[in-house]
């Protein structure tokens, strides 16, 4: 499908210089404007979606004075963050103390190059894209590095080792997950990931949603989840921000859009890891059941991806905060053994005559 409209495009333009040379360049902007547009519009919609649903679990109202019903609340938070005044302290590291935000998000924004929305909805179509964006995503936690060194203060400082223990940690969970995930499919291509769980007896019996890895590879889902939420320091894992014990950690000297773009790498993280566990887990863009097929995929890839994401808002509504060791000995000393001895496990299971994944 976009192979057929960058084709139109071409033809549109004509022939000569602007069809060899500037075309592809315009083509390749036109996809990055198409991604991260909407991108950024869940990620506004995001913040109100979980203040309206912690409501909810609270027994009270969320937002609901800006606009109808509050929906206009995501628009008055930028207008108000953007016109802030953006405050460098003195003792900070200018350069460094600028580039840790943008450190940030470009990760969070980058990984979504190879995230497919459908079997030929790409915007970089490359063979080993999870290991892509595997790649991309370990770099992020640079970002709060160099922002808690940079800000000179004892506060950003401690948040930001305590976000670098803590990411490096719940990484090698998630990685053993979708190692786990690479192996039952024999792929690193997310479409293959996809293709691989509308196979099998309960999908050739109409019923695909027992066909999907979830099912039988429960406990890494559930690993990979809760991973994911600790990965993108999110409540009951955010000791990295400590509102009551280091103010906001990484975060605490910056201000306006400084402050923003770091909820901004936060919010579009969650999405990331959400529209991972919907392609790796959840059948990506199939359909649950056969007699709902005549529902577009890309419908059911954002039902699967909004669920997963309310579920990091319900974990956050729930459960209290735990202690900084709690977290290390959850990662190190329950997930990375859980996750190894289903590797090989699930590596048993396929040598055998059970094996689901043929």
């Amino acid at each position: 499908m976009i192979d057929s409209f960058y084709g139109f495009g071409q033809n549109l333009v004509g022939a000569g210089w602007w069809a060899g040379g500037a075309w592809p360049v315009i083509w390749n902007l036109l996809k990055i404007v198409c991604m991260l547009a909407p991108l950024m519009g869940a990620v506004a919609y995001l913040t109100l979606w979980e203040r309206k649903l912690l409501g909810w679990i609270q027994v009270r109202h969320g937002p609901n004075r800006v606009g109808p019903m509050g929906l206009l609340q995501p628009i008055a938070d930028a207008v108000k963050l953007l016109t802030k005044e953006i405050i460098s302290p003195s003792a900070a590291a200018g350069g460094l103390f600028r580039l840790g935000p943008i450190m940030a998000i470009m990760p969070a924004l980058a990984a979504w190059v190879a995230i497919p929305f459908g079997p030929d909805v790409v915007l970089a179509n490359v063979n080993a894209g999870l290991l892509l964006i595997m790649a991309i995503t370990s770099v992020e936690v640079y970002g709060v590095i160099i922002a808690g060194w940079a800000s000179n203060s004892k506060y950003a400082f401690l948040g930001a080792l305590r976000a670098s223990a803590q990411m490096v940690s719940y990484e090698i969970a998630m990685g053993f997950c979708l190692v786990v995930v690479i192996m039952v499919t024999g792929s690193l291509h997310l479409g293959d990931v996809v293709a691989g769980q509308g196979k099998g007896m309960f999908a050739d019996r109409g019923l695909g949603f027992l066909s999907w890895n979830w099912l039988p590879l429960l406990p890494i889902f559930v690993v990979y989840v809760i991973s994911g939420v600790a990965e993108t320091n999110r409540h009951p894992f955010d000791v990295v921000e400590g509102e009551a014990e280091i103010v906001a950690g990484h975060m605490v000297e910056y201000s306006g859009m400084g402050f923003a773009i770091f909820f901004l790498a936060e919010y579009a993280s969650m999405w990331l890891v959400a529209i991972l566990a919907a392609l790796m887990f959840l059948g990506g863009w199939l359909s649950p059941v056969a007699f709902l097929d005549f529902i577009p995929g890309w419908i059911w890839l954002g039902i699967k991806t909004f669920f997963v994401v309310s579920l990091f808002i319900w974990v956050r509504g729930t459960f209290p905060r735990f202690r900084y060791d709690q977290i290390m000995r959850l990662g190190w000393k329950i997930f990375i053994p859980v996750t190894l001895v289903w590797l090989l496990v699930v590596g048993g299971w396929m040598q055998t005559s059970w094996n689901i994944w043929k």
